[in-house]
């Protein structure tokens, strides 16, 4: 057990991840016979009374920090990647040792078994642009314009910033690195960097006095670290970790305070720290600070993890987020709780996305062919389409995705997957989709495949589906051993069926096709939720019903059903695609997006569909190319394995808890908990 000095840092999400033990907040006044170490944060206040309780009662002390790569955005809405817990001091407090420091004075071959790991991870990092905090945009091109004077960066800091007073620093000394800088550069132009709390009113700095001229440029806007630092010839730093930075895209960096990579001898020290007595390469502090020093969590399984799993999530979100800035979007019709559900897969910020009743409000924005006019569903309002006819802006399509959520739509629980497709839609045959694009052009590499691979196992492993309300068990149909045919009921009015079904479109009609066709079958009906309890059309006459079917499956699970059949015959459900997955015979009446690729037995041919799937191709395209998927927690995007992993857990953690049964019981429970969806949804509504 891990005892906490301080609240809110034992409420840290995947604390207990990082660190590999139980954790418990003991205060500041004395720790618990089972608790073996004690942490607190830094040197805040938090840290210092773990020191001192550490003392008292002749424990370990830990001291703990966000890491150098933590998040895409900073404060606590963006959990940290990155986790330093550091048994002897931390590495920004020069007065005395860290684990750091002790790492680097060592006599350790601190590249051994992991040079190439380290060259492909600063690689990366440098490729990728990654920083500590990763929302900054790249620079503007016109900020830096070709010409052959030197550029010299000076880096400014927000004032109390405990690094300064820990590094050999004051105020003063950004004084005397301003006048160095001026006086050792007399040719170059001098490039100030304010802090981006600086720059939004938060802190104050230490430079912000500094008056522009032909010689000097005070940068306040927010920038990509490593971009900016590409730019420079030279590099100024009192303790910041952009000292760092710029050492590893190779330009020469002076310290004027004690930063954990200054006395190595890779940088140009104005002081001098007589316990470093190594000298380092800046592969080798780079190895000791982010490979021997940090841990990483794995955004996918949500334990420790490498380097490597922070450097793909943070490449993902920076590439998303390039792609939300290019021109705006408008979102045309969505209700409160559905814009506050999907706003976080179009917008890290709430910028540059507006919601709309109607078209008809769009007709005063100035859309241009850069907008994006997103809609619900397939079909297309009239006045969208001839408003973007007339401006140029592009229609994009969104609905749920393939592996939703633990809980239905309809109850409010919110997606973690989404389709936003800009050429048509899935489940609509009539006309193609990216999906369909997809599955006809890709050329899956073996990666892909791999992928596909363990993700089809994963979700057979863990009976995970859509929406993931049931426990698998194990059917009690006596089918007396004649083939078992499950026939899954829809909603009748459901827009795949209206768009993609012919004669075969309700489901006594296809409960008739199967009997006429398999007449000595066993065959096992399992009506749609919604329309068993009335909610939505396509209810069976009983007797009607008796006469086409030998069992009626109200109590199992869809997929403990699709585990016990034979096949599946269905017009268009996302069923079909489940008994796909696990191996089971589909024939559809219809022409769902999994039908016509050779994998299933179809009724009906689409001749776009011109190519003939491996079935882990169609999973590759299906589930990994083709939606969005979000992690609420990590406010981020992430990959469908992730999603899956999160599912599992989330459905797991209310089975132990019994309660699962909640999400699809109580009429009352259910209806109380959408209110309050619907009221802190609109009380948002001002952001849309």
């Amino acid at each position: 057990m891990i005892g906490f000095t301080s609240k809110k840092a034992s409420k840290l999400p995947f604390i207990e991840a990082f660190l590999g033990s139980e954790i418990a907040f003991t205060g500041t006044q004395s720790i618990p016979k089972n608790v073996k170490l004690i942490a607190g944060w830094g040197m805040k206040r938090s840290g210092k009374a773990a020191e001192r309780l550490a003392d008292k009662y002749g424990t370990d002390c830990l001291r703990l920090e966000d890491g150098f790569l933590r998040s895409y955005g900073s404060g606590e809405q963006y959990p940290s990647l990155s986790l330093i817990a550091d048994k002897i001091g931390i590495y920004y407090d020069a007065t005395r040792a860290s684990d750091l420091e002790n790492i680097l004075n060592s006599d350790d071959d601190l590249l051994q078994g992991i040079e190439a790991d380290t060259d492909r991870a600063r690689q990366l990092l440098v490729e990728q642009k990654l920083s500590k905090y990763n929302m900054a945009p790249e620079p503007k091109s016109s900020a830096f314009p070709d010409t052959d004077v030197p550029r010299v960066l000076i880096v400014d800091q927000t004032k109390g910033d405990l690094s300064i007073k820990l590094g050999s620093a004051c105020e003063e000394t950004f004084q005397i690195m301003l006048k160095a800088a001026r006086a050792e550069n007399p040719g170059a132009v001098l490039y100030v960097k304010t802090h981006p709390e600086v720059s939004s009113g938060e802190k104050k700095g230490h430079l912000s006095f500094v008056k522009e001229d032909v010689r000097t440029v005070l940068i306040q806007e927010e920038m990509c670290p490593i971009s900016l630092l590409t730019h420079m010839d030279r590099v100024y730093v009192v303790t910041s970790q952009m000292g760092f930075e710029a050492l590893l895209v190779g330009k020469p960096v002076s310290c004027f305070g004690m930063p954990w990579y200054a006395g190595w001898g890779v940088t140009d020290d104005r002081q001098v720290n007589s316990r470093r007595t190594r000298t380092r390469s800046v592969q080798e502090l780079f190895a000791a600070a982010y490979f021997h020093y940090t841990r990483f969590l794995d955004p996918v399984t949500r334990q420790r993890g490498s380097i490597f799993d922070v450097l793909r999530f943070l490449h993902l979100q920076k590439e998303m987020a390039a792609r939300q800035r290019n021109g705006r979007t408008f979102c045309v019709g969505f209700s409160y709780w559905k814009a506050h559900n999907v706003l976080p897969f179009l917008s890290f910020d709430g910028t540059r996305v507006s919601f709309v009743p109607r078209a008809g409000k769009l007709r005063k924005s100035d859309l241009k062919p850069s907008d994006r006019l997103v809609c619900w569903g397939a079909d297309t309002p009239s006045e969208l389409l001839k408003l973007s006819q007339k401006t140029g802006a592009a229609i994009w399509h969104m609905e749920d995705g393939f592996i939703r959520s633990v809980g239905l739509g309809s109850d409010l629980i919110p997606p973690n997957s989404l389709i936003l497709d800009p050429v048509g839609m899935f489940f609509d045959p009539k006309q193609p989709s990216r999906l369909e694009d997809i599955l006809n052009k890709s050329e899956f590499i073996e990666k892909e495949i791999d992928r596909a691979v363990k993700l089809r196992k994963f979700i057979l492993d863990n009976a995970l589906c859509k929406y993931n309300l049931d426990r698998l068990e194990t059917t009690n149909w006596n089918s007396a051993g004649r083939k078992v045919i499950l026939v899954p009921g829809q909603v009748e009015d459901d827009a795949s069926i209206r768009l993609g079904c012919g004669s075969v479109k309700t489901n006594l009609g296809l409960l008739e096709a199967v009997r006429s066709a398999n007449p000595k079958a066993f065959i096992v009906y399992k009506p749609h939720p919604d329309v068993f309890f009335g909610k939505r059309p396509g209810n069976i006459d009983p007797a009607q019903l008796s006469s086409v079917a030998d069992y009626i499956e109200v109590k199992q699970g869809i997929i403990s059903c699709v585990e016990s059949c034979d096949s599946v015959h269905t017009m268009t459900s996302l069923t079909g695609f489940d008994a796909l997955l696990r191996g089971k015979q589909v024939t559809v009446y219809g022409q769902p997006f999994y039908a016509g690729w050779g994998l299933t037995d179809d009724h009906y041919d689409n001749p776009r569909r011109r190519r003939a799937l491996t079935l882990d191709e169609l999973v590759a395209g299906t589930l990994i190319s083709y939606p969005l998927y979000w992690d609420r927690e990590l406010r981020g995007f992430t990959s469908c394995e992730a999603i899956l992993h999160n599912l599992r857990d989330l459905r797991d953690h209310l089975i132990r808890r019994d309660e699962l049964k909640n999400l699809k019981r109580g009429y009352l429970r259910r209806q109380f908990r959408k209110l309050g969806l619907i009221y802190r949804s609109a009380i948002q509504s001002n952001k849309y």
